[in-house]
């Protein structure tokens, strides 16, 4: 018979022994606490930046990264900059320097010189060997991200703003290889595809608006994603992703989105682009002849834009932002009507017009809704003969009266002050991009064919759509102006004004919309032209139009400060209900759509409203 060793002996016995010793523990009873488990520490994330002439977008970039809701700890940073002929180098080391103690690791690779590629035509311009040297910077991103076991890396490039700061976390859960957060513009430029042509260029698919402008919410697979896009490194597949070189087979066109595209289609990895929220905006990309300042402009515009519904973009508290210098382009004012009580249009206008360095006067409107009928017949107000609203019926609203007082009341000054040129515009408008070189490029076209004019609108809404205005010679972008609603902006002179002040209208009131086409003799009501006279203004138009309002009647947030208030003379409350659905609201709204190829808003809540004059 076979003996067991001692040594095996003790072996067997000692599961047998643990088993008792803890039958034992618990016939103890011991009430020691037992602690909880601790919860995972979050994925750590290498964040790569690839930064070019990007000194007025940074601060503002870099406060987006300060404000992302997830622990620094886990982050790692990797900047470099290429080729500049700003400092954005600089600005760029400031940050690191003062925030790189807040995260995990942080690698700075600056190229100071030199200061462009020998073979650009300029800033905006992407010849191959800038293509190249990108994609070796991202590649070399990766190579970092990937030996200091990074679980994922997120690019996103230094025009592309998170104002979302749970982004970081609502991408990690999507659980998705690569994935990114759809990015708006005013334009319906995003940072996707939704399909690719057999030679790798961009192709047009319903898909691709349904998407963009939230008509369906998700996660969609895409075949291109860019500019802004996480990539799980922890995932098999991605171990052969790469930008640079490109892949074997690659045939297509060498830019390093497409390259990525390509490499992700071969190492079997599907891209997807997440709009289930709102995430940030990007810059509509310039066009190779285009400078540095008009992607400074362009920046500016999206500073515009994103304070319509949601908070300004603010710069990073870890760099220091220069003051700007705002001007009156030119005018001799600018008056900015607005109620008081609309200290939420007040506070965004205002710093959407410093941020594109405009200086304004605010003019305090008249409440109509606070006027009654002891200060209506004080100032002899009768509204004219026979007038009622076409779509609704009603006769005038004391929000109508306001209006057309904060707008005569302009006027007056105008006048009283001797203004030669002056600038008006309401709270409610939306700036087209390069506003301010657009308008002070006109304004000087005009002067310099010495043009006679009294008004000029850069916003309105255009009533005789079906015929075509005059052109004006000589002066680019110029029409008389017909039969037009809304005063949501306007340039008038010192004659103009004492015209509109000299036919009396306190007497024969109409809305102040109405009344200007009266006085340049275009209004197709011929009873209301009999009560004026004469009716010689000169009137033109920005064409196209430089402002628009901030929403159309019916999008979500519209509310109107004119057509909610009382009828002027009793207490009956009038809803715009009527303009809301009413014919020329909508058909106006559809053709400045189908003109601009303007962007649904998102599903959320909006802060700001318009109308046609709204006061």
């Amino acid at each position: 018979m076979a003996t067991i060793p001692a040594g095996y002996t003790l072996l067997l016995l000692l599961p047998f022994c643990l088993t008792n010793l803890c039958v034992s523990a618990e016939e103890l009873n011991i009430e020691e606490a037992i602690l909880p488990e601790s919860s995972l520490q979050k994925p750590s994330v290498l964040i790569a930046i690839i930064a070019r002439n990007a000194a007025h977008t940074l601060p503002y970039f870099m406060d987006c990264i300060d404000k992302l809701n997830y622990p620094k700890s886990r982050i790692a940073i990797w900047a470099a900059t290429d080729h500049n002929i700003d400092n954005t180098t600089a600005i760029l080391r400031e940050w690191l320097k003062s925030v790189q103690k807040l995260y995990h690791y942080v690698e700075w690779r600056p190229m100071a010189e030199p200061q462009s590629y020998p073979d650009e035509l300029g800033p905006k311009h992407w010849p191959a060997s800038r293509f190249t040297h990108v994609m070796k910077l991202r590649q070399a991103a990766m190579r970092t991200a990937r030996e200091k076991w990074s679980d994922y890396i997120l690019y996103i490039d230094a025009d592309n703003f998170l104002t979302n700061p749970q982004t970081l976390n609502l991408m990690l859960s999507e659980n998705k290889t690569i994935v990114a957060p759809m990015l708006e513009s005013r334009t319906l430029y995003s940072n996707y595809w939704c399909g690719i042509t057999p030679q790798g260029y961009y192709k047009r698919t319903p898909d691709y608006v349904l998407i963009r402008e939230w008509k369906r919410l998700g996660c969609f697979p895409v075949p291109m994603v860019h500019s802004t896009m996480l990539i799980d490194l922890r995932k098999e597949a991605s171990k052969n992703l790469q930008f640079y070189p490109p892949h074997e087979d690659y045939t297509w066109a060498f830019d390093d989105i497409i390259v990525f595209a390509f490499s992700s289609r071969q190492t079997g990895i599907q891209m997807y682009i997440c709009n289930r929220e709102h995430y940030g905006y990007l810059a509509v990309p310039m066009k190779p002849h285009q400078t540095l300042q008009d992607d400074i402009d362009n920046f500016v515009h999206v500073q515009t834009e994103a304070m319509i519904d949601r908070p300004p973009l603010e710069p990073s508290r870890y760099v220091h932002v220069p003051p700007k210098h705002p001007d009156k382009m030119g005018f001799d004012e600018i008056f900015m009507i607005n109620l008081k009580r609309r200290q939420d249009r007040r506070v965004r206008m205002l710093r959407s017009l410093y941020e594109q360095e405009i200086q304004v006067k605010i003019f305090d409107a008249v409440d109509g809704k606070a006027l009654n009928t002891s200060q209506l017949k004080a100032l002899k107000i009768e509204v004219i003969p026979g007038y009622h609203d076409p779509y609704s019926g009603r006769t005038l609203t004391r929000g109508e009266i306001g209006c057309f007082l904060s707008h005569y009341y302009i006027w007056k000054e105008v006048v009283d002050r001797g203004l030669e040129k002056s600038l008006v515009i309401e709270d409610d408008v939306r700036f087209e991009p390069l506003f301010k070189h657009k308008l002070m490029k006109l304004m000087n076209d005009i002067e310099e064919v010495e043009l006679e004019w009294d008004l000029i609108y850069i916003g309105r809404k255009r009533m005789q759509v079906e015929r075509p205005e005059k052109a004006i010679p000589n002066v680019m972008n110029l029409v008389e102006a017909d039969y037009s609603y809304w005063t949501l902006g306007y340039a008038i002179s010192r004659q103009g004004a004492e015209k509109l002040i000299a036919a009396e209208p306190f007497n024969k009131m109409l809305p102040v919309d109405e009344f200007l086409p009266v006085m340049f003799n275009k209004h197709p009501v011929e009873k209301y032209l009999e009560f004026y006279e004469p009716r010689d203004l000169k009137a033109f138009s920005a064409e196209p139009l430089l402002i628009y309002p901030t929403h159309y009647t019916g999008q979500p947030g519209y509310f109107s400060d004119t057509e909610t208030s009382t009828i002027w003379d009793n207490e009956t409350v009038v809803t715009d209900w009527d303009r809301r659905y009413s014919l020329k609201s909508r058909e106006q709204g559809q053709i400045h759509s189908d003109a601009q190829n303007k962007d649904a808003l998102p599903p959320q809540p909006t802060l700001q409203t318009s109308s046609r004059d709204e006061l």
